[in-house]
């Protein structure tokens, strides 16, 4: 901490100026002490009934994007996360949308061309983990503005999964929605689901 501001992992949180409010809840969660001091995170004890936690690990697709901590701080999200467990494997894939591996967006005012990007890297981050897109069970796309793109939208997606032969389809929702940036037009996170391969 410095000059009452706290740095946790890159979040700022400017101490002197919180709400009573925020300062009880920081309190209750154990960042503060009830005289102000920042204190150290102490893990929980481990309760030998119950079970062991699912191991997690992030996924990364670095030669297509960055991870949104690098350069939209603060931002505290990893691109997806892998869990293993019981010879399953499942992936949960962030909100991802047309940004290049330096952290812009690219293709601004093209919403086919993002759309596409998108898909691309999605398509990274699932080959990183050994997986594709017959190992989706579930996208939720968000489009900046659903009532003038969502036939395109629809098109290029109907387009993508025919070509690579999908049967059955993800489930799916779209939603229009503001995203993170103005120049993002389309958004899609997903979760894939599958038998554990070996050599990953």
């Amino acid at each position: 901490m410095t000059d009452g501001v706290l740095s946790i992992e890159g979040l700022l949180i400017d101490l002197r100026r919180l709400t009573d409010g925020e300062r009880d809840e920081l309190c209750k969660l154990g960042i503060l002490s009830s005289g102000g001091q920042v204190l150290d995170y102490v893990p929980p004890e481990a309760d030998a009934s119950q079970a062991a936690p699912i191991a997690k690990r992030a996924i990364r697709a670095p030669e297509v994007l960055n991870e949104a901590y690098h350069y939209a701080k603060p931002s505290s999200f990893s691109r997806g996360v892998r869990l293993d467990f019981e010879g399953t494997t499942v992936l949960f894939i962030s909100g991802t949308a047309s940004v290049d591996e330096e952290g812009k967006t690219v293709h601004v005012g093209d919403f086919g061309a993002q759309c596409w990007r998108t898909y691309r890297n999605i398509t990274s981050l699932l080959q990183a983990e050994g997986a594709t897109w017959h190992d989706v069970a579930k996208t939720t796309c968000y489009l900046r503005d659903i009532e003038r793109d969502y036939d395109l939208f629809n098109r290029i997606r109907t387009s993508f999964l025919t070509w690579m032969g999908l049967n059955p389809l993800p489930a799916s929702v779209g939603v229009q929605t503001r995203l993170c940036r103005e120049d993002l037009l389309v958004e899609i996170e997903a979760i894939a689901i599958f038998r554990t391969r070996s050599g990953k």
